[in-house]
């Protein structure tokens, strides 16, 4: 399978910042991509109070998702449970592009620090990591503590790449999404990913 064709993991975690998400997976799909979805225990409450909806069962999430953003048929969306730590993305011989955990709490940021994977997106995480596959970690938190800081550093020696939730302005944003969509293109940069429509700098 070649790099192109090799899906992406998008993980989402109890963070505030939902819409990240929902951004990255509308501009995947929209570019054809193939999207390993995980939601996390945790996002499906954070997800009700942010967005004012109800995730669905898995069965039925990606018909859900594609409505939620915009894409009917393009891309390949592949829904997991948050616990199905039997998926094929939980294991080393799975390939992927890469993982991009958006948003990452600090309640996981501590976790995959320690080593520690009790879900499949925990497990799939340090997975990436183990293999040397991109993991890129998109923390929506502050202030950071001093605790914070230092699992973010330790995740980064071990290879993850950190991009914060902190938006620029030389690219003149004139909405919400406009801002959004910043950080999700340059979450999306570390996978080499170019898809969302954004002015860079020249």
């Amino acid at each position: 399978m070649s790099g192109a064709s090799l899906p992406i993991v998008l993980a989402v975690t109890g963070a505030s910042g939902q819409i990240y998400a929902l951004q990255a997976l509308k501009y995947l799909l929209q570019s054809e991509y193939i999207v390993e979805l995980i939601f996390s225990k945790g996002a499906y409450t954070v997800w009700r109070e942010e967005m004012g909806v109800k995730i669905p069962a898995v069965a039925t999430q990606a018909e859900f998702w594609r409505q939620q953003v915009g894409v009917e048929t393009a891309g390949k969306l592949i829904c997991h449970h948050w616990n199905d730590v039997g998926a094929g993305i939980a294991s080393g011989s799975y390939r992927t592009r890469g993982m991009v955990v958006m948003p990452c709490s600090m309640g996981t940021v501590a976790k995959l620090a320690g080593g520690m994977s009790g879900d499949l997106l925990e497990r799939t995480a340090d997975v990436h990591l183990k293999e040397g596959r991109r993991l890129v970690l998109v923390p929506r938190e502050t202030p950071f503590s001093l605790i914070h800081l230092r699992n973010l550093t330790t995740l980064a020696e071990a290879g993850a790449r950190i991009v914060p939730a902190i938006p620029a302005w030389y690219h003149q944003p004139q909405s919400v999404l406009d801002l959004v969509d910043f950080v999700v293109a340059r979450a999306l940069d570390q996978l080499d990913i170019d898809c969302v429509p954004l002015r860079r700098w020249r």
